[in-house]
Parts: structure tokens; sequence; C-alpha cells
């Protein structure tokens, strides 16, 4: 049986060599929102791995939705200025196609770095008052979030907008909205995080409203050339909280918007989550969006070996998989991974000498010379 894994595939106008996406990954070392060296040496060697996409971070629309200080952002023109320089050096050494993934984080945002304890920054500490649907702190001991009236919810729509646009000016060729993992357009959807009595709020089709709007501008302001997708939490993992059938209906309202895939994770809401964490434990809410809709699907969470990708395309349970951790751990993953299935993968010349004998033709395109 062929490898899926290293077959082709099309998302919407992107044509991907494989179905390997590099997931995006914060890193908590922008300065004033702009990318730094740290950035230009990410997101090089992922652009070296071989996979068939590689997605930079979450990236905030607007300063005060950024998690943290150190969160990467695309709201100024320095913003932009600076995702250009460290672009331009990636793009010299990698053909890799390159998406971006468009943020605010709502209540979540005003925080320290993970490896600063993570917890709320104080007003008098470095810190902001987040926003957010409602004046619901996400834990009970932090200062509750500014609730967005309709002036705040426009600013937003705009953010939004005007760094897709950035990011088609810097030639990216996708973009993911993020609506996941607890941060603004989830808090719309989700009733433990919205509780508002306005359109926005309140019955599934108002607390959808708001993540829609977003994307429909968002859409309207891309080419055609330009795939979008949504990464979405399926699930809470809290009673009374957004579910799956609430995302089935998200999903199939996303696909009649010319949506070009889901990205599906879970859970960020609430620190009531109850998550059975396991080796593919989100894949079942990946299959079950993909077999209701039809949208083409990303599958992300501890996946970690090539034969376990390979079985959840086989079986029909995502058209994708994205990998994070497990491209932190091993930067080559996909190199190992082709070497496997006896599959192949484009390499720099400065590493093509690197091919053990025992995995050659793995590098597609070495051409070997002695002297």
């Amino acid at each position: 049986m062929s490898s899926l894994l290293f077959s082709p595939f099309r998302l919407g106008p992107l044509g991907l060599a494989n179905r390997i996406v590099v997931s995006p990954m914060c890193q908590y070392s922008a300065d004033d929102g702009c990318a730094t060296a740290w950035h230009r040496v990410h997101l090089g060697q992922m652009a070296q791995s071989g996979a068939g996409l590689l997605c930079i971070e979450a990236t905030a629309v607007e300063a005060i939705g950024r998690i943290t200080p150190g969160c990467l952002g695309l709201y100024s023109d320095a913003n932009e200025r600076a995702l250009a320089g460290v672009l331009a050096d990636v793009r010299g050494f990698s053909a890799m196609p390159i998406a971006i993934q468009l943020a605010h984080a709502g209540r979540k945002a005003s925080s320290a770095r993970p490896w600063e304890g993570g917890q709320q920054l104080a007003l008098g500490e470095g810190g902001w008052v987040a926003a957010a649907p409602s004046a619901i702190p996400h834990g009970a001991h932090e200062t509750p979030p500014a609730a967005l009236d309709e002036a705040g919810l426009a600013r937003i729509r705009q953010a939004f907008v005007d760094a897709a646009r950035r990011a088609v000016r810097l030639g990216l060729q996708a973009v993911e909205l993020h609506a996941a993992h607890g941060y603004l357009l989830h808090e719309f959807l989700s009733p433990l995080a919205n509780q508002r009595d306005d359109a926005y709020g309140g019955s599934l089709d108002n607390r959808m409203r708001f993540p829609l709007q977003v994307f429909d501008a968002v859409r309207a302001v891309l080419p055609p050339t330009v795939a979008l997708g949504v990464r979405l939490s399926a699930t809470d993992w809290v009673e009374g909280g957004w579910d799956l059938e609430q995302s089935l209906r998200f999903a199939a309202l996303l696909k009649q918007r010319d949506c070009d895939w889901i990205d599906v994770s879970s859970g960020g809401i609430s620190p009531l989550q109850r998550i059975p964490v396991g080796p593919g434990y989100q894949v079942p809410l990946a299959r079950a969006i993909r077999q209701a809709t039809g949208l083409a699907t990303m599958a992300v969470g501890l996946i970690t070996e090539a034969q376990q990708a390979e079985a959840l395309l086989q079986d029909g349970s995502a058209d994708l998989v994205a990998l994070a951790r497990a491209m932190l751990w091993n930067p080559r993953w996909p190199w190992h991974a082709a070497a496997s299935f006896g599959a192949s993968v484009h390499a720099p010349a400065q590493y093509w000498r690197s091919e053990p004998r025992e995995a050659r033709g793995v590098f597609a395109n070495a051409q070997i010379g002695q002297r």
C-alpha cells in the first residue's frame, strides 16, 4: 500500500507535496509583536523539515490580543517589516508553502510567558485589561476582562481584516483563523465564556455570529490564490459548554462560506475541563467533522509516530496530520517518516550527504557528486 502521508493534497488553491503540517507553535519570543532572530532560527529549521506546509504561530491582530508580551503580532507596520525580513531569509532556502494563524487571545491575554509562570499579569507588572464577549474571567482569581461593545466588535473585525491584508502583502499562501483553545473567537462560541444578552449571545446562532462575521470579512479581502481555514476546539470537555454537536453546525456553515480546511483541536476554555489525554485523543473529533461535512480536515494532538499518522489517514479520520511538539522534539520527523515508508522529501543541498545508506532515495532532489 502506498503511503497517504506522502501523497499530494490540495487545500483549496494551495497544492501541498504531502499531508504533514507543521502546526502553529507559540514561541513567546517577539519584541512588541515583532519577529526576532529566534523566529528566523525556529521557522528556518521547520522549513527544512520536509513537511508539506508550515504554519506560523498564533499571531495577534491587535496588541491587547496577545497572550503574552512576547507573542507575535501583525498589527503594525513594524510587525510587518520584521516578519518580512524573517520570511525573506526562510524562503531563500526553502520552497515550502507558509501559512499564518491569525488570533486574538480574548480573556486569556495579558499572561506571563509559560517559563515565567504563565499566570495573568497585573496592570503594574506589564499587563493590560483583556477584552472578551462577557466580563467573566478565565480563572476565578483573575481580573475580569472588559466586555466588548459594538465599537469593540467592529474594531476587532477590522483588525482581523487588516492583519489578513498584511499577510497577503507578505506573500503568505494560507491563513488560519484561531477559534480554539479558549481564545476570543472560541469564547464567543462557548456558553461558558459568552453570556451576552444581545445578538452575539444566547442561542447557538447568536454565539456563532461574530466568529462567522470575522471569517466572512477575512474571506472577502483574501485573493482566490490564498487558502483560508479555521482551527476549532470541537469540545470544551466541560458539561454545558461547547460540544461536538455544535461544532458540526459551525463547520457546516464554514463549508458554505468556502472554508478550505478545519484544524480540529479541543479544550482550553475552562480550568474545569476534563480531557481524556492519550495518543490521538482528538482524532475522533476530526473524523466526525470530516464525515459530517466533507471539509478537508487536519488531525492534531499526541500524534507522534509515522505509522500512527498513516493509519488515521488510511481509515478516513482526517486528510492531513498537524504536528507540534513532535516537530520540536525531532525537526526531521518527516525525513524519518519518509524513510520508513520508502517515500521521499525535498531537502537542502547542504544536507544531502547526511542521507544514510539504508535510506538512499529519501531526498528526492539529491544529486551528490564526489570530489
